[in-house]
């Protein structure tokens, strides 16, 4: 489909009031195409992953591959019971009779997808639109043109082509498609970004979920293994060049243990990379590199271990940086690259109140030996989501909602979550026509207000 093409909205609508996606097994079979995609054309995906990313084909597999095959298995496994009506019992007044809530499609879904993980954060929305019986319209990130060439080609060839529709293009086209009213809009990129998708979306009262970003922390107390603490740490740092909205943003250590700690960090980020014939990580384009590069060159911290830029292959090394002032640029914005800063503080409170005074963060990491210490800190500060002893790993679990709250998003999806998110929950309230007591209707007597008011 052409990005000239207008009115996307009103042909979708078109199939869906054909009724065809609400049945069960049409649901069924687009999750299904979408595992068989994932199978299929995974040689093809990674090398699209790698021409837009520079992404190696195992995180090609890891964080976009096997996460969107895990999301489509999962719904098509436990759909037939989410979509069943659930009964609620009746107060006296209302009986005989029957409640329930239903889950029913919104219609159309617009997924706006990001260029980070341009697979996974299109195809993952997807498979909550499907499994909640909408049509949907895919609007790839045309930073990753690779990857929305591959989805424009792949998704009508799997999924059903009249349903389930592909459109390429710019800030223009989204703002062009939002404008045509679908039922539900799901974005995944920035915040500023999607501040004007919600504005954008706002004159047609249409209904938004933002999955946005922010600055992840991480709290290391005394008392965590610092071995596996640096392992994870730097681990998913380095995963696609630290350009992962839930990445490790900057790490409070306790002093007592932070300076064991960065070393550890450093020793891993070297072995992770140890295999990798290019110097530094790529970043996805100039103005991201120019950014970046300006955070590196202007900290006022100390840079631990690397610093270094090629600009010609628009790389960066891994950076660690040591207590850069609260005030330091690389602490101000989510930093969305291979930088970390590592900052001592005195004690876990001094860590909340530092989190605390900034906006709400996307996920908040706490490394601990105490299982009651980190639930008290996950308690303490608000996030999008938590993890205690590990970094990330909320993502692919789609028991989990997945969302973020204040700056850092709107709404929650993935497992039935997601279902959910997109389909209308509705009240059903199913009466007799008997018996059918006169003295509700007017005009009412003295006794038939006493009786009326002890029955309501």
């Amino acid at each position: 489909m052409s990005e000239n093409a207008g009115g996307e909205r009103a042909e979708l609508h078109r199939v869906f009031r054909t009724g065809r996606t609400r049945g069960l097994q049409w649901r069924l079979d687009q999750l299904a195409a979408i595992e068989a995609l994932c199978d299929e054309q995974e040689p093809a995906i990674a090398a699209a992953l790698a021409e837009d990313l520079g992404r190696p084909p195992v995180e090609a597999w890891l964080g976009d591959i096997a996460s969107t095959k895990g999301e489509a298995a999962y719904a098509r496994k436990h759909l037939k019971k989410w979509m069943r009506r659930q009964r609620q019992p009746l107060p006296l007044a209302q009986r005989p009779g029957r409640g329930w809530v239903q889950y029913d499609p919104l219609g159309s879904v617009l997924v706006i997808g990001p260029w980070n993980y341009p697979f996974y954060l299109s195809m993952g929305p997807l498979v909550a639109a499907v499994a909640a019986g909408n049509c949907a319209l895919l609007k790839p990130s045309e930073l990753a043109p690779a990857t929305s060439a591959l989805l424009a080609d792949l998704v009508p060839k799997y999924l059903d082509s009249q349903a389930v529709r592909v459109v390429e293009g710019d800030g223009a086209t989204t703002q062009r498609l939002i404008a045509q009213g679908y039922d539900h809009v799901l974005f995944t990129g920035g915040t500023e970004i999607g501040r004007k998708i919600m504005a954008a979306a706002a004159p047609t009262l249409t209904p938004v979920t933002l999955e946005l970003g922010g600055k992840s922390p991480v709290i290391v107390t005394s008392d965590a293994d610092l071995d596996v603490t640096a392992r994870r740490i730097a681990w998913v740092k380095l995963m696609n060049s630290g350009q992962t909205c839930i990445a490790p943003d900057y790490v409070l250590a306790e002093r007592s243990v932070v300076d064991t700690l960065t070393a550890k960090i450093v020793e891993n980020m070297a072995v992770f990379r140890a295999q990798e014939a290019s110097t530094g990580q790529r970043i996805v384009n100039r103005r991201q590199f120019d950014r970046l590069r300006g955070l590196v060159e202007s900290t006022s911290g100390t840079i631990v271990t690397g610093g270094g830029c090629v600009e010609a292959e628009l790389r960066i090394e891994p950076t660690v940086i040591r207590d850069p002032a609260p005030n330091d640029a690389v602490m101000a914005d989510e930093i969305f690259g291979p930088i970390l800063p590592v900052l001592g503080v005195e004690n876990t409170a001094a860590a909340i109140e530092f989190i605390n005074a900034r906006p709400k963060p996307l996920a908040l990491y706490v490394f601990t030996g105490s299982n009651r210490l980190g639930e008290d800190l996950i308690d303490a500060i608000p996030s999008g989501g938590a993890v205690i002893n590990h970094v990330a790993m909320h993502c692919l679990v789609p028991q989990l909602p997945f969302g973020g709250v204040g700056a850092s998003g709107i709404g929650q999806y993935h497992g039935r979550w997601g279902f959910e998110a997109l389909s209308h929950r509705r009240a059903v309230l199913a009466k007799s026509a008997k018996p059918d007591l006169a003295l509700t209707y007017p005009p009412y007597t003295d006794r038939a207000i006493k009786i009326m008011r002890r029955l309501f």
